[in-house]
């Protein structure tokens, strides 16, 4: 049966069997996670969805409490859109993690991290905890702040680095606004970061910030030193 928005939901559903998920289009994929509503075709409310919020990735940086006030979304409706933005987001860090362990330049960083880190609306400090050769022993979240702002301390840094008995670190930290300029103040935390790693004997090998799909490496800057 159809109706003046498409197909209906279980057309959808078969077509999905039948020709497989990756064949539907966004607005029915969308469809499949929202549900029917009781009153409106779910493939009306996922293209409606798409073209408010600009498309897939306007629909992941929303928050669950942004989605439920979209006509026909209700809270399951938006807690199972995050959940699958969130799984596909695991996967693709995963898989990241799972091909680049061990680091040669702030462009495998940056791969690395940008898919975990670009849709963030807090700033996250992360440490990259490095072997001898520069292989990847473990990421840990050390800080998470405001929307402009992380309070972090090297003590929190350098405190996971000893318990892995890491040779090396590169600090990674994202810009909510997407501008991955450093400010003033990650230039000072830049240098601190390497002032305590001499100290303890803990490379800072890189100091990396992410603002949207861009990056600053400060070991390019000419503040981190080989």
């Amino acid at each position: 049966m159809q109706d003046a928005a498409g197909p209906s939901l279980e057309t959808v559903r078969s077509k999905g069997r039948l020709r497989g998920l990756g064949r539907l289009s966004d607005a029915e994929l969308l469809a499949l996670v929202i549900g029917q509503s009781a009153v409106r075709p779910g493939l009306a409310i996922a293209g409606e969805l798409l073209e408010s919020c600009g498309g897939l990735e306007g629909i992941a940086a929303a928050g669950v409490e942004e989605l439920v006030r979209r006509p026909g979304i209700g809270r399951a409706g938006a807690l199972r859109l995050q959940a699958s933005f969130e799984l596909g987001r695991r996967r693709i860090v995963a898989e990241r993690e799972r091909m680049i362990r061990k680091v040669r330049c702030p462009e495998d960083v940056a791969g690395l991290m940008i898919p975990d880190m670009m849709g963030l609306d807090r700033e996250h400090f992360k440490a990259i905890l490095l072997n001898t050769k520069n292989g990847i022993l473990k990421i840990v979240t050390v800080a998470v702040g405001s929307l402009n702002a992380a309070l972090v301390h090297p003590r929190e840094i350098f405190k996971a680095a000893v318990a892995a008995s890491a040779a090396g670190i590169i600090v990674v930290h994202n810009h909510p606004t997407g501008n991955p300029e450093p400010s003033r103040e990650d230039t000072d935390l830049t240098l601190r970061f390497a002032r305590c790693g001499e100290l303890m004997g803990i490379d800072l090998v890189d100091h990396i910030i992410i603002g949207g799909e861009e990056f600053v490496s400060m070991r390019e800057r000419g503040l981190v030193t080989p």
